[in-house]
């Protein structure tokens, strides 16, 4: 795949832009002659005006990703942990996805392992290579570069809209995605999901703004504030949605559990989290860790 991921891949039976779950797209102009070609080129035009969104995620490789869950957990266990994550959370945008036009994405890094995602994320997600590579705007960095890589790519290709998406939130409400997209569709410039830990959880944009990527303490509880206050600055409206929490720590850990374990209240079922912390015994492990 080319760096920027332009066109991108999907999951479930080779290449196609994202029309929908398996459905290869039959042509890229217009003028074909032919009336199906033509009807698909323009659900094309049509999704692209939608908004994508795309989860930032780490290639699921022991030691690699969810390092701070371990401890308590082995690099193995996070490992089963982030499979679990990736796949509940893209599920979640196909859910969301059937209230309001969304083209669920993961972002991945690094560069050739994308094939670590076969088989792991919900069919018919797109993947697209957002390492940071490329030139950046001055103070855009760490985690920020994959970030802004993400939303031009996305923006570029003529979505609408774009969302940025944490991996650590496999319980997040799907009400929370359908309202973002529906608040960047309605003309919101931009869009942020606070994290209960400082963070943010989900930011959505109308416009590559490098400003709210730039100088930005990642991995800290300041990571929200900072982001408010460039988008002030900038004089940009930031829509806000209701908090959530990551899954970074044991304590969160926990708090998953049991919003797994109470599938009729807010949060998203997560029926692939659910399963792999009770084949891993989380639970119990937990219990006597503490």
């Amino acid at each position: 795949m080319p760096a920027g991921g332009a066109g991108g891949r999907t999951r479930q039976g080779g290449e196609n832009d994202g029309i929908g779950p398996g459905q290869p797209l039959c042509c890229r102009h217009e003028d074909t002659g032919r009336a199906g070609d033509t009807f698909l080129y323009r659900a094309r035009l049509m999704e692209r005006r939608g908004c994508a969104i795309a989860v930032m995620a780490k290639a699921p490789r022991p030691g690699f990703c969810k390092t701070r869950l371990t401890p308590p957990l082995s690099p193995e266990q996070a490992c089963e942990l982030s499979r679990a994550f990736l796949h509940d959370i893209t599920s979640n945008l196909f859910a969301a996805a059937r209230h309001v036009p969304i083209t669920p994405v993961v972002a991945y890094a690094p560069a050739g392992d994308e094939a670590l995602f076969d088989g792991i994320v919900a069919p018919g997600t797109r993947l697209l290579l957002a390492d940071g590579s490329g030139d950046m705007p001055p103070g855009v960095s760490g985690f920020g570069r994959c970030l802004l890589h993400a939303v031009r790519t996305l923006l570029g290709e003529g979505f609408a809209s774009v969302c940025v998406l944490n991996a650590d939130s496999p319980t997040l409400p799907t009400a929370h995605l359908v309202q973002a997209a529906s608040l960047l569709a309605g003309g919101a410039g931009a869009v942020i999901g606070p994290a209960e830990d400082g963070g943010y959880y989900l930011l959505g944009l109308r416009g590559a703004h490098a400003c709210l990527f730039s100088d930005i303490a990642w991995s800290t509880e300041r990571v929200a504030g900072q982001t408010r206050a460039r988008a002030q600055a900038a004089g940009l409206a930031l829509s806000e949605l209701p908090a959530w929490y990551d899954v970074d720590d044991a304590a969160a850990l926990r708090r998953l559990l049991a919003d797994t374990g109470t599938p009729e209240g807010l949060a998203y079922h997560a029926p692939a989290t659910t399963s792999c912390a009770g084949r891993l015994g989380l639970a119990e492990q937990l219990s006597r860790a503490a």
